[in-house]
């Protein structure tokens, strides 16, 4: 659980350094994220999961 609650708090920090120091580049790539299709989305945020599952599956074994 500690593991978790530290991970949510890196995923915090990285997303607020984002914003903090590239307010209008976060803005477009936002207003960019409206013409990308659901389905690849769904693709890219799976891909996502599953490469970060791989990598604590690393760690943690």
């Amino acid at each position: 659980m500690r593991e978790l609650v530290i991970a949510f708090g890196l995923f915090l920090f990285v997303e607020g350094v984002l914003y903090a120091l590239f307010p209008s580049k976060m803005k477009n790539m936002l207003k960019k994220l409206e013409f990308v299709k659901d389905s690849q989305l769904r693709f890219g945020g799976f891909i996502f999961a599953l490469i970060g599952f791989i990598i604590i599956y690393y760690i943690k074994s």
